[in-house]
């Protein structure tokens, strides 16, 4: 049975000695057993849950409790925190599996939800990085719009992105993911496929090709353009807001943290996305397919995204590195706002060769 599916990538049959037990090939079951998919993968996992957690619970505490006034752009970076966090506080699940040699012991329901939140929040993370872009782009196209205005319109955003991706991944929940291997003797938990008919294997991985095809092209492809349109406007917007010598500074640091935000997004998620497409259209098709283990390689480095983002809010907003700080001082947000009042007053009557006492006087200054 097992020549049957040679050189078809993570795949399986019925074991016909055992209706319940399922057959792959010796390139599977060593990929299963190897020191990529139960060392190398789970030690990456393991740096994005220590990383990740904290960074982006401490993001989403600074955007949710600590920045009094909210505009679009907290929100949508409060919303891929929420997004990244999500996706870190099922890591743990993968990294037992990993470790236990890609042995799944939670059950078929709770690997539907576990991949079913998986790739949801994986894919939130890429549209509310879209959006994102798109508004940086805005503030500084239409820098006199109304922000009470912008401030819903970006709830609205938000909503629709958590209700269309989740209702997306509906197909993930339809089609069983668990299957019981014969050998190596362990239940793998979205990695093998389950063919019923070799000789037409399509019927078997219609959900997920249309799943993942689907959130390839229009959840992935189409937010790509959009952020890399977003940015090329913002940097030419750029150029003409900052043309005088006096700016280039800005302009150029700007420039960098633009390029940085392109660069890690693309890396982080066009392997995996493309590498999966190619796997399933292969797999659909009844091809060659020995691109699993680069795409299981590939999903592991995006998560890696989830790590960098905190880090992102922190280059580009001053206001978040101002919060940051202060929480880790555990200042609270009044003693804040006097230390900002009293900090102001000082400058404005310093002006007037005066300076502020403690206790309020107003007081010649000898400077």
């Amino acid at each position: 049975m097992a020549h049957a599916i040679q050189g078809r990538g993570f795949v399986g049959l019925v074991n016909p000695k055992d209706s319940d037990k399922v057959v792959v090939d010796n390139a599977t079951s060593d990929a299963l057993t190897s020191g990529l998919t139960t060392i190398f993968l789970p030690v990456v996992y393991i740096f994005v849950f220590v990383v990740a957690l904290p960074t982006n619970a401490m993001a989403i505490w600074v955007f949710v409790f600590r920045t009094k006034k909210k505009h679009p752009s907290s929100i949508y970076m409060a919303n891929l925190a929420l997004s990244d966090l999500l996706f870190v506080v099922w890591i743990p699940l993968k990294i037992n599996y990993h470790l236990r040699g890609n042995d799944w012991i939670y059950g078929e329901a709770m690997c539907k939800v576990f991949v079913g939140f998986f790739y949801a929040n994986m894919y939130c993370s890429v549209l509310f990085i879209a959006a994102l872009s798109v508004q940086r782009y805005w503030v500084v196209a239409h820098p006199l719009s109304q922000q009470r205005k912008n401030n819903f319109m970006a709830v609205v955003v938000c909503a629709c992105i958590w209700g269309f991706v989740w209702l997306a991944s509906t197909p993930l929940y339809l089609y069983q993911q668990t299957a019981r291997l014969t050998h190596p003797n362990i239940t793998t938990c979205h990695d093998v496929n389950l063919i019923l008919d070799p000789e037409d294997p399509f019927p078997s991985v219609r959900l997920p090709y249309y799943y993942f095809v689907f959130s390839a092209l229009v959840v992935f492809l189409v937010p790509c353009v959009v952020i890399v349109a977003a940015y090329a406007l913002l940097l030419r917007a750029l150029g003409r807001a900052m043309a005088d010598g006096a700016a280039a500074k800005n302009r150029r640091r700007a420039v960098l943290l633009i390029a940085t935000v392109l660069l890690t997004f693309l890396l982080c998620f066009v392997p995996s996305n493309v590498l999966l497409v190619a796997h399933y259209s292969l797999l659909k098709d009844g091809l060659v397919d020995n691109l699993y283990t680069f795409y299981v390689t590939a999903l592991c480095l995006s998560s890696l995204n989830s790590c960098l983002d905190p880090f992102v809010y922190y280059a580009v907003s001053g206001d978040f590195r101002a919060h940051v700080k202060n929480t880790l001082l555990c200042r609270s947000s009044r003693a804040v706002e006097r230390m900002r009042v009293s900090f102001s007053s000082m400058k404005y009557s310093r002006k007037g060769q005066a300076y502020v006492s403690d206790t309020g006087t107003t007081q010649s200054s000898s400077c």
